[in-house]
């Protein structure tokens, strides 16, 4: 409300009280409240005049002018390096022009309508095709390790992506080609897949198809999935996976979910037995994880094959309990409604 207005309506005020209404009726009528018309009067005797004040409310560890004037240098000097408002803040501190947080240097840059060109978009790798291959058990073998740092270990396991049985493990205190090529030579010599020659057969025939050469439909026997540590790309380990048949395929660098069967492993494994995580002596950790590997495989219902056990699908029993469970679902809801017929009799 404007002073004018203001001092039109004391006026009144005075007027009727000087005719004999009392100061609250005229208020009254005035739908004005008579506490503020005191204060109004108050105010107009102390001061002059019934402006109203500045209402206030501004922070005080407001940003100065010239700090904000420091801001604005800075992203014209620096922005083109910097390219973000996070490390114009830590630039001006750097540098010691101006100390702001950078949620300030941002609501400076946004009122002045500065625009930053921010970080560089780097474009993610393509995927890589992941080779032709049946899907059944000992054709896709994914691997990877993971560390135990109060042991002082590396844990390598090889699972097979089709039925997610844990085929092998190996614990060194050193990440080299070596214990790559000992992992796998195990793997391949438990699983029963190498041949008399002590290798892999070079390829597995495919039905014939009409129009394409013979050679053309010969696809690997087993793909090693993992990662791109040093190990995994190393020239021996390359060499060792030619020699054995067995190709490799590598996920994006930086893309963990490239690996996420695992990832995901790992993390079970970890967070399902946490004791792994508190033991120092080596070889009870090498005992614990035996024993872990077989009740993973043989006790642990596995939700991504159908809730049945790595054991179970590996070996070929899990489709057959999947379709028993889903009769014995079909029964029971018979003998339900049965029963609960009879009984409404």
């Amino acid at each position: 409300m404007s002073a004018g207005i203001k001092l039109e309506l004391l006026g009144l005020i005075d007027q009727a009280v000087v005719e004999g209404w009392a100061h609250a009726r005229a208020c009254r009528v005035l739908d004005l409240a008579d506490v503020r018309a005191h204060r109004w009067q108050a105010r107009l005797r102390d001061t002059g005049t019934v402006e109203d004040r500045d209402p206030g409310g501004g922070a005080v560890h407001g940003l100065l002018a010239w700090e904000e004037q420091a801001i604005l240098d800075l992203i014209e000097a620096w922005g083109p390096v910097d390219r973000s408002h996070r490390k114009i803040a830590h630039r001006g501190s750097y540098t010691g022009r101006v100390f702001v947080s950078p949620s300030t240097v941002l609501r400076v840059a946004l009122k002045h309508r500065v625009s930053l060109p921010g970080e560089p978009v780097r474009a993610r790798p393509l995927k890589p095709v992941f080779p032709e291959i049946p899907w059944e058990k000992n054709r896709i073998w994914i691997w990877d390790a993971t560390h135990f740092t109060r042991c002082k270990r590396v844990a390598y396991a090889i699972m097979d992506v089709v039925t997610r049985y844990w085929i092998g493990y190996l614990l060194s205190s050193e990440q080299t080609s070596t214990q790559a090529q000992l992992l796998f030579a195990t793997a391949l010599q438990d699983q029963g897949l190498l041949g008399p020659d002590g290798r892999l057969p070079a390829t597995v025939s495919q039905p014939p198809v009409a129009g394409v050469d013979e050679d053309d439909e010969k696809l690997p026997v087993l793909i090693a999935w993992s990662d791109n540590g040093s190990e995994m790309k190393a020239t021996d380990t390359r060499q060792f996976m030619a020699i054995m048949a067995i190709t490799q395929h590598h996920g994006r660098p930086g893309t963990p979910t490239d690996q996420a069967h695992i990832e995901s492993f790992f993390s079970h494994v970890k967070g399902e037995w946490p004791l792994l995580a508190s033991i120092t002596d080596p070889a009870v950790l090498d005992s614990e994880f035996d024993r872990i590997r077989h009740e993973y495989n043989t006790t642990r219902l596995h939700a991504a094959i159908g809730y049945v056990t790595p054991d179970d699908e590996h070996h070929g029993r899990g489709p057959w309990i999947r379709r028993a469970r889903a009769a014995g679902l079909r029964q029971a809801r018979s003998a339900r409604i049965k029963q609960n017929r009879a009984s409404k009799r």
